[in-house]
């Protein structure tokens, strides 16, 4: 073909020259593929800035105003109307109507819509209903500010976007995967959304954060605005029911209660968790409760819980929506801008059209007064022709038309020959007048609004909230998470063994040394005789080198755990003595602690948990040159250093062998334990209030407003019910506790004084009567505290203000006493003063009378404003 090609000498153009134009396929994959790209992005999985729908969505939303009569319709219905504009699949329709029903805004269902919580489906669309909630009618659609467009057939017309005067995008929350881009914007508070609009247009801060249906707790630490690499974590709400149960009321957004129940079997199931039982009561509410095996902490368990099931999850936001043809990535604040600039502009148009409508109407009604007051219609009886009709018209109107906006028109001169001679025979001019007056009136009011349109915006917003806020309240609770380490939680579900010799670790070998309890995810450390340390991921068989001579669980970070070691320096032939710490390490990678040389060798190690310093017998060759060849050596004489530190020299002979003596005490303070009431825990990070220096059997006594206490140890594993507690500090066995709390039942208020009796460790006990409503409102350990108290205004006594020395006022009795009685005045707010006795001026101590709502005959000073 090619040599027919070439030989071609007639002059004419060859069939087959059009070769050279054809485009190579990767061209046309290109091409396509860009299309296609954009096609998803932009009609397909990206909602639109103005009205944050989807195409697919503001297509039902759409049919389904087109369909709207009051009524309910079949959504089989809905789906086939909303095919008539794009052919989506009536599976993809069905699905998206139903999304958007579950978000309870904007359509009204009714049927089997099923259940976000549970994960159920709904039923078929032949068997449910909806039709567009009143929210949706006010805010979503307007004929006349819409910009439409052909629908795919050109038989149909539909909008371009809808003019949605709210911020939808946000108060939905949205999910999509395109070509080479995702979007994902969370669900927002619709109350909130509304008042950071008006916070908007009055230029002032605001902060949004996401909201979900479906409750529980956010953390939005890291929620930086919804922003593309942001992130928020989201919690179950779990309760104690009891000590052997607890309760999930709530779940995280994302998951079903069957997907979080599968989790926490799963996680059972491999050991991660030790539960007896899970039974799912879900009906109106949310109910799963976990039974718990005899023995099992409740705090742990929930910890364990967040850990390494779904009642715990992180989401990553991603806002992206289209903007002029394009996508692009916004925050959630720059987004809530853009809607209620969008909702001013869509107010301002509305305001226009309706001022346009009302001088149309004043100039018609005007017109009309005129046509039939001066009896105009009386002079085109005796025209012949159409022309003459519309000139004898314009001719009677002439006189007036200085008076109208605009021209006249012949359209308008048209209108008034069409009124009819009923009409005009029942003309009432006052009625005229009242209904141009009435006209007039309301001009007046939307001039007003375009010229103050940023406070009709607002009013706007502010009728929204009014008309449509109620059970619209946050459901998801923010707080701020601790982050929870999963070695610690987890639940030590196997057996770690050991076999020294050949080298090996794991909890497979079951003939060999036990060495402790562990968790399947640990990490373990090892020390063997060649001075070599390393710390390695547990496994059924781990070979970590020969000659083992201590191997445990490694805590990252954990200052407390110090390792006393001798060594034997081979190039030195010295023998040196240090104490230190592992805090970090890579795993796999070996350390030595000693100079490598084939000669070193360990001499004495021991691993302290406390940071205890033992003494030991060293005992040096009898080929030493050395006068004392046996001496005693204390660990506490040399300071905690790192891994890598050479030590000090124990000694330059030759040591036959250096064996343990005498247990030595901990060289470590106190550990310095922080409660944090942001997430409820304590802590050694320094995060939150110091509540004191703890040695190894010191305690924490807990206080809580429900009038239990709780005597607890200071693992940071344990858990403290922030929005109850009153009082967290260093337990001690001599304390006295004082406590005002009132009686519901009878609204008496008392106060007592009482010490600790029952102290068993980790259980609650209450120390006021048992009542619904019983609640303390103050407590302290001091030893002389005084309190003020500010009354509200009784029938009495107005406005006092109350001091009372609590020594004086209540002895010290049993911790199941009620008190001593203060009285029924409504309290308002206690202050502690300093914890002594103040010299009181003469005179103003007094004794209350008998009926002012006080106790009689107890000394307290009254200070009336």
């Amino acid at each position: 073909m090619a040599k027919d090609i070439d030989n071609n000498s007639s002059g004419e153009q060859s069939d087959n020259e059009h070769i050279h134009d054809v485009v190579h396929v990767n061209g046309l994959y290109e091409n396509w593929f860009l299309e296609y790209a954009s096609y998803v992005i932009l009609e397909r999985a990206v909602p639109h800035i103005n009205d944050g729908l989807k195409p697919v969505q503001r297509r039902i939303l759409h049919a389904m105003k087109v369909m709207d009569d009051g009524r309910f319709n079949k959504i089989a219905n809905v789906i086939g109307s909303t095919m008539q504009y794009h052919p989506h699949g009536d599976a993809s329709i069905g699905d998206a109507i139903v999304n958007i029903g579950q978000k309870d805004l904007l359509i009204e269902p009714q049927g089997n819509w099923g259940d976000i919580r549970t994960g159920d489906s709904a039923a078929a669309p032949r068997y449910i209903e909806g039709r567009l909630s009143k929210f949706a009618l006010d805010v979503v659609f307007n004929e006349d500010t819409t910009e439409w467009q052909a629908s795919y057939d050109g038989r149909k017309k539909e909008p371009i976007t809808l003019p949605v005067k709210f911020p939808l995008l946000l108060a939905q929350g949205v999910e999509g995967i395109a070509v080479g881009l995702s979007t994902k914007v969370l669900p927002h508070n619709f109350c909130e959304l509304i008042e950071a609009s008006i916070a908007v247009l009055k230029n002032k801060k605001f902060e949004i954060f996401p909201d979900f249906a479906t409750g529980g707790f956010v953390d939005v630490s890291n929620y930086n605005e919804g922003q593309k690499g942001s992130r928020v974590r989201v919690r179950a709400r779990i309760e104690d029911l009891d000590k052997k149960t607890l309760v999930i009321k709530e779940i995280p957004f994302g998951t079903t209660t069957t997907s979080l129940i599968e989790s926490i079997v799963k996680a059972n199931d491999t050991g991660k968790i030790k539960i007896k039982k899970v039974i799912d009561n879900t009906a109106k509410d949310v109910e799963i409760q976990i039974q718990l095996l005899p023995g099992t902490d409740p705090g742990i368990t929930i910890d364990a819980l967040y850990a390494f099931t779904e009642c715990e999850s992180s989401i990553s936001p991603n806002a992206c929506v289209i903007v002029d043809d394009k996508p692009h990535f916004l925050s959630v604040h720059e987004i809530l801008r853009i809607c209620t600039r969008q909702t001013v502009d869509l107010l301002k148009q509305e305001l226009e059209i309706r001022r346009s409508e009302l001088k149309e109407k004043i100039l018609f009604s005007s017109l009309e007064k005129i046509f039939i007051e001066n009896r105009i219609y009386r002079k085109i009886e005796e025209c012949e022709t159409w022309e003459d009709v519309l000139l004898t018209i314009d001719k009677g109107l002439k006189p007036y038309k200085k008076e109208f906006y605009r021209e006249i028109t012949t359209d308008d001169i048209v209108r008034l020959t069409e009124i009819k001679i009923k009409r005009i025979s029942k003309f009432d001019s006052f009625k005229a007048d009242e209904l141009m007056r009435g006209y007039a009136n309301e001009l007046k009011q939307v001039e007003h609004n375009l010229a103050n349109i940023i406070d009709f915006s607002i009013a706007y917003y502010t009728d929204l909230l009014k008309r449509y806020g109620k059970g619209r309240e946050r459901k998801t609770e923010i707080k701020t998470f601790d982050v929870i380490n999963a070695t610690v939680v987890a639940a030590n579900n196997q057996k770690l063994y050991i076999n020294r010799a050949e080298g090996f670790i794991g909890f497979g070998l079951k003939k060999d040394e036990y060495v402790c309890d562990c968790s399947d995810i640990d990490d373990v450390i090892v020390f063997r005789k060649d001075g070599i340390c390393v710390v390695k991921k547990i496994g059924d068989k781990v070979f970590v080198g020969k000659d083992i001579l201590h191997a445990g669980i490694f805590r990252k970070g954990d200052e407390r755990m110090v390792y006393n070691l001798i060594s034997l320096d081979g190039a030195s032939g010295n023998s040196m003595v240090k104490r230190f710490n592992v805090l970090g390490v890579t795993r796999e990678k070996e350390y030595p602690l000693v100079k490598a040389n084939k000669a070193s060798k360990v001499l004495y190690f021991s691993a302290n948990p406390n940071g205890e310093a033992e003494t030991v017998t060293v005992t040096l060759s009898p080929t030493s040159k050395a006068k004392i060849k046996v001496f005693d050596f204390d660990f506490s004489e040399i300071e905690i250093k790192g891994r890598d530190t050479q030590g000090n020299i124990l000694t330059k002979h030759p040591v036959k062998k250096v064996a343990f003596k005498s247990a030595g005490e901990s060289t470590l303070s106190g550990t310095e334990i922080y409660y944090d009431d942001t997430v409820g825990r304590i802590n050694t990070d320094k995060k939150g209030v110091l509540i004191g220096s703890f040695s190894a059997d010191e305690k924490i006594l807990a206080i809580y407003k429900d009038g239990n206490y709780e005597v607890t140890g200071f693992e940071l594993t344990n858990r403290y019910d922030a929005d109850q507690l009153l009082s967290i500090e260093k337990y001690n066995a001599d304390v006295t506790i004082s406590a005002l709390y009132m009686d519901a039942p009878s609204k008496t208020y008392y106060i007592k004084r009482f010490k600790l009796e029952t102290t068993t460790l980790g259980k609650r006990f209450s120390f006021i009567p048992e009542g619904k409503g019983n609640h303390v409102l103050y407590v302290s350990t001091d030893n002389k505290p005084k309190i003020k108290i500010d009354f509200a205004k009784g029938k009495y006594v107005t406005n006092p203000t109350l001091i009372v020395s609590v020594d004086e006022f209540a002895e010290i009795k049993g911790w199941k006493t009620v008190g001593t009685k203060l009285g029924t005045n409504k309290i308002n707010s206690i202050s502690r003063l300093e914890a002594k006795n103040p010299v009181s001026p003469p005179n103003s101590t007094t004794k209350p009378k008998k009926d002012d709502g006080y106790a009689a005959g107890s000394t307290i000073e009254l200070n009336f404003n």
